[in-house]
């Protein structure tokens, strides 16, 4: 067991990927300049700088993914997706399925999302929802350090286009990683704290924060379930449900705005699949209708508290 951050964890996925399989390589912004090592050990053809043009990189990576190669496409910051729709969505996403099955297009875009560095709105927009939203596109957003190493590399390995969403107020959060093979599968949620009154659903850094929520609530005597969906498509319904199904009770916290997000579709899902289970109306904690702003103390008003979710917590039992 190793301790490292959630970028050293990326470096050693790609790096233990890009020596598993010679057919992974690294294109995007600046790869080459910031990750020396991969540069080192694989050579200027499978680690590639590429201009400031996401739907040029975008692009790139689906042909190169059809082509029998697995590429990994690093787009920094997610609101640059916006470049990037037509390559990613209408080609990436939907190929496989047009193809009949004959192309597969196994490309990871890796991104940065939310709040954490102050870079503004046109640099902090959590828009993973749209692609929850699109067809034939897997969606990742890992909380912890290991699960940034292991769901990457099941992400290189995946024969589907995966965006793989990095909060970047956790790229250097420090965390344990086991020995050896370190795969997560993607579509599987994580109970993180077991509880029995309340269920506390969500994904990247406000896992954090309902972990912080269960602590203070358990000080109350409330029991409180923290789930860590870690995959946003294919969603973990199983977990979702079986939890709800235990406590009844069920808030879904995440700092996306509220409107249309992915808590949304989970409310909807519990509502539709676990409502007899039911002892109160499912409700949401997340980041309001609103472009961020790149003030410290405003951007973090902008992410879900603790506070906030201990209050809607307390509600159920007022």
């Amino acid at each position: 067991m190793a301790q490292i951050t959630v970028q050293e964890a990326i470096d050693q996925a790609l790096a233990e990927e890009m020596a598993r399989d010679p057919r992974v390589l690294l294109m995007g912004e600046g790869v080459a300049t910031k990750r020396h090592a991969l540069v080192e050990a694989f050579g200027g053809e499978r680690v590639r700088n590429t201009p400031l043009a996401e739907g040029i990189i975008a692009g790139t990576a689906a042909g190169a993914a059809a082509t029998g190669l697995r590429p990994v496409a690093d787009l920094l910051f997610a609101p640059f997706l916006c470049y990037a729709m037509d390559e990613l969505v209408n080609s990436a996403g939907k190929l496989r399925y047009l193809s009949g099955g004959q192309f597969s297009f196994p490309l990871v875009a890796i991104t940065m999302t939310g709040a954490g560095w102050c870079v503004g709105a046109q640099h902090n927009h959590n828009i993973e929802a749209w692609f929850v939203h699109s067809p034939g596109v897997k969606v990742v957003m890992p909380s912890s350090v290991a699960d940034f190493k292991g769901l990457l590399k099941a992400a290189i390995r995946d024969d589907n286009p995966v965006l793989f969403f990095v909060d970047i107020g956790l790229a250097f959060v420090a965390g344990d990683v086991p020995d050896g093979e370190c795969l997560v599968p993607i579509g599987e949620a994580m109970v993180r704290r077991a509880g029995e009154d309340v269920t506390l659903i969500s994904y990247a850094k406000t896992v954090a924060v309902c972990e912080e929520a269960a602590q203070a609530l358990a000080g109350q005597g409330v029991s409180a379930e923290v789930i860590d969906l870690r995959t946003l498509k294919p969603l973990d319904e199983a977990s979702i449900l079986a939890s709800v199904r235990k406590t009844g009770r069920a808030i879904i916290v995440h700092e996306a705005s509220r409107s249309c997000g992915v808590g949304a579709e989970i409310a909807a899902t519990i509502a539709d699949k676990a409502f007899a289970a039911l002892k109160a109306p499912v409700r949401r904690v997340a980041g309001p209708d609103a472009p961020a702003a790149a003030s410290f103390p405003l951007e973090q008003a902008f992410v879900p508290q603790a506070s906030a979710v201990v209050d809607t917590a307390l509600r159920f039992f007022a």
